[in-house]
C-alpha cells in the first residue's frame, strides 16, 4: 500500500471545498448548465442518461480496506447501494445527487480518495497490472512509476487542457495484464544491459471510433528520463493535436497522420531541450516513492498446506481454484482474482454489503489489501494458500465466487443505453443474456478461454475492438443493430477483431455468439486449441459462414 503525504490531503481536501462552492452556485443559478460542465467534469462529474454520474479514481487500481469502506458508504447513502467497476481502474456511481456530491466527496477525502481528472481533456487516472508487487518474474512494482507519474500530472498545466482525453498505462510482466498498447501512451519496464531500469515506450493505440494499436516510439528509456520523456511527447501532442475536431483529436490520429518516424523525430528534438532538466529524476525521489511502499510481513508457509490438500476433494472448491487463483512471487502465497461477473448480473457491480464483506475478508486474508483490474473484476493480492479454502466459503456467502474469471461469462461491457448519454444500445442486457447461456460451468471449461467484450457505442468503453469475441451496438433506423467481431486481444500480442459480416438485432446476439462458439468446439483442433488459436490458424471466413447460413 502507498502512504499519501500532507501535500496529497491538503490537495484533496481543497479540492473537496473549491467544488463544493461551485455546486453551490449552479444549484442557486449562478452558474448555467454550459458554464458547470467544465468544472463538474475536472471533478469527474457526469450528467448522463436519467441522472449525475461519479466516477472516482483508484490509482493504479489499489485499494486499503478503509477505502473500500468508504466507497461502500457513498454506494449506501449517497447512490442505490452499489457501485460499476469500470475498465480504467475507476468505480462509478450512477444516481447521486448533485446537492450531495461535495459531500460524498469529502467523505471519500477522508481516506485519500478522490475524482480528479477522472474525466475531462487531461490525464485520466495512471493505470498498472491489477497483480503488481506480487506477480512473479516482475521487473519491479510498477507502481512506483506510475505513482511518480501521478504526482507529476496532477493538476499540471501541460497536462490539464489537452486536445483530448489521455491515457497512461504500465505493465512491468512479459504478460500485459494493464493492455498497454490500447492506450495513448503505454509503458513496459524493463532492464538494458547494465541491468538499469528503464522503459520501452509506445505511443499512439487507442479504440473508439478509430481504433489503433500502440506502436514503440523508443526501445529504450532510463527510469530518471521519463518524466521528461512523456513530457515530451504531450508537448508535440498539445502543438500539433488538433481541437478543431473532437474525433480527429486524439494522440492516435497525430501518429497516424504524421507517422510514426516523424512523430519520433518530432519528440526527439523537443526531448533534448528538456531532458537534462528539473525533470530529470533523482535516485532519492524514487527511493521516496518507493519507501511510502509498504509490504506484507509474509510468513515462511509450506507450498501445499494440508487445508489445500484436503479442500481439493471438493470439486466446486476445485473449480473455483483452478480459474480464480493464480501463482504468488512467495511460496504459500496465491493471488485471488474475485469475479463481479455473476449469472445474470451486470458486469463489474458491487454492492455496498459486498464492499464491506470484501473489506472484512481483505484484511483477515490479504494483510487489508485489495486490487480492481480492467476486466471489471477485484482481487486480493496476498492470500495464504491455507486460507483459500476458508475464503472460497465466505465469498461464496457473498455470491462472489462464481468460477468463471477468463472463461467465456467473464465478460467486459459498458454501462450501455440504460445508463449512458452517449450510448446507442443496450450491453448489459446482452452481457446478462449470455452469462446466462453459458452457466454451465463444463460447458464454459470445455470452451476454454474466451473474453467477449460489448460497447453500447463508438465510444468503446467496453473495449469491443480488442474482444476475443467482440459485440458493438449501434442505432441503424430506430433499431439497436449489433456488429460483431472475432480475433482481438489487449495482451503483450495485443490486436483489432475483424468484423465477421452484418449486424445483427438485439435477440439474435446470444444465438450469433452460439454459433460463433459451436464453429469454434467444431473447428479446433485439439482440446488445447483456443478459440483464438483457432481464428488466427482459419481467419473469420469459417465462423462468417457458419453466423449466416440461416441469417
Amino acid at each position: 500500500m502507498y502512504a499519501y503525504d500532507e501535500i496529497d490531503r491538503t490537495l484533496v481536501n481543497e479540492r473537496v471545498s473549491e467544488f463544493r462552492d461551485q455546486v453551490k452556485r449552479r444549484l442557486s443559478g449562478e452558474l448555467t448548465e454550459d458554464e458547470f460542465k467544465i468544472l463538474r467534469l475536472q471533478n469527474g462529474v457526469y450528467l448522463q442518461l436519467h441522472a449525475y454520474m461519479f466516477r472516482v479514481a483508484i490509482p493504479y487500481g489499489t485499494l486499503a480496506t478503509n477505502q473500500l469502506r468508504a466507497l461502500a458508504h457513498v454506494a449506501r447513502k449517497y447512490d442505490r447501494g452499489y457501485g460499476h467497476f469500470t475498465t480504467r481502474q475507476n468505480i462509478q456511481f450512477n444516481w447521486i445527487k448533485l446537492a450531495e456530491l461535495p459531500d460524498a466527496l469529502e467523505d471519500l477525502a477522508k481516506v485519500g480518495i478522490h475524482a480528479m481528472q477522472t474525466s475531462g481533456n487531461n490525464m485520466r487516472n495512471v493505470t498498472s497490472d491489477q497483480w503488481a508487487g506480487v506477480a512473479p518474474g516482475e521487473i519491479e512494482d510498477p507502481r512506483i512509476w506510475s505513482e511518480l507519474i501521478r504526482q507529476h500530472t496532477t493538476l499540471h498545466p501541460e497536462f490539464s487542457f489537452l486536445p483530448r482525453k489521455f491515457k497512461i498505462a504500465i505493465t512491468a510482466s512479459d504478460h500485459d495484464r494493464a493492455a498497454i498498447k490500447i492506450h495513448d501512451i503505454g509503458l513496459r519496464l524493463i532492464k538494458n544491459e547494465k541491468g538499469e531500469t528503464g522503459f520501452e515506450v509506445l505511443v499512439g493505440g487507442g479504440l473508439g471510433r478509430t481504433p489503433f494499436i500502440a506502436k514503440t516510439i523508443k526501445h529504450f528509456v532510463h527510469g530518471r528520463d521519463i518524466l521528461s520523456y512523456i513530457e515530451a511527447i504531450l508537448r508535440v501532442y498539445n502543438q500539433y493535436g488538433r481541437r478543431d475536431n473532437i474525433y480527429k483529436a486524439r494522440i492516435k490520429i497525430l501518429v497516424h497522420e504524421l507517422g510514426i518516424e516523424k512523430f519520433s523525430r518530432e519528440v526527439e528534438d523537443e526531448w533534448q531541450h528538456i531532458r537534462n532538466s528539473s525533470l530529470e529524476i533523482d535516485d532519492e525521489v524514487i527511493e521516496d516513492i518507493r519507501s511510502r511502499f509498504t509490504y506484507p510481513a509474509y510468513e515462511k508457509l509450506p507450498h501445499m498446506p494440508d487445508e489445500l490438500r484436503q479442500a481439493a476433494a471438493d470439486p466446486d472448491f476445485e473449480a473455483w481454484r483452478k480459474n480464480s487463483v493464480a501463482p504468488h512471487k512467495v511460496q504459500g502465497y496465491s493471488i485471488v482474482t474475485i469475479s463481479l461477473k455473476p449469472t445474470g448480473g451486470p458486469p463489474g457491480d458491487a454492492t455496498a454489503e459486498q464492499m464491506d464483506a470484501l473489506a472484512d475478508l481483505a484484511d483477515k486474508y490479504s494483510f487489508g489489501e485489495i486490487r480492481v483490474g480492467h476486466e471489471q473484476n477485484l482481487a486480493l493480492p496476498h492470500v495464504a494458500k491455507r486460507d483459500l479454502p476458508a475464503l472460497w466459503k465466505a465469498l461464496d456467502k457473498l455470491g462472489l465466487a462464481t468460477p468463471n474469471v477468463n472463461l467465456i461469462t467473464d465478460i467486459i461491457a459498458c454501462p450501455g443505453l440504460d445508463y449512458c448519454s452517449l450510448a446507442n444500445a443496450r450491453s448489459i442486457p446482452i452481457a446478462q443474456e449470455l452469462t446466462r447461456r453459458f452457466a454451465n460451468h463444463e460447458l464454459a471449461n470445455l470452451i476454454g478461454r474466451l473474453h467477449i467484450n460489448i460497447s453500447g457505442c463508438i465510444n468503446a468503453c467496453g473495449h469491443h475492438h480488442v474482444g476475443h469475441i467482440g459485440i458493438l451496438g449501434v442505432e441503424k433506423n430506430g433499431e439497436e443493430v449489433y456488429q460483431i467481431t472475432i480475433g482481438g486481444r489487449a495482451d503483450e500480442s495485443a490486436a483489432l477483431g475483424t468484423l465477421i459480416g452484418p449486424g445483427v438485432k438485439f435477440d439474435e446476439v446470444a444465438d450469433v455468439v452460439e454459433d460463433i462458439v459451436e464453429a469454434y468446439l467444431a473447428l479446433r483442433e485439439r482440446p488445447e486449441e483456443l478459440f483464438m488459436d483457432t481464428v488466427k490458424r482459419l481467419g473469420v471466413e469459417p465462423f462468417k459462414e457458419r453466423v449466416y447460413a440461416t441469417r
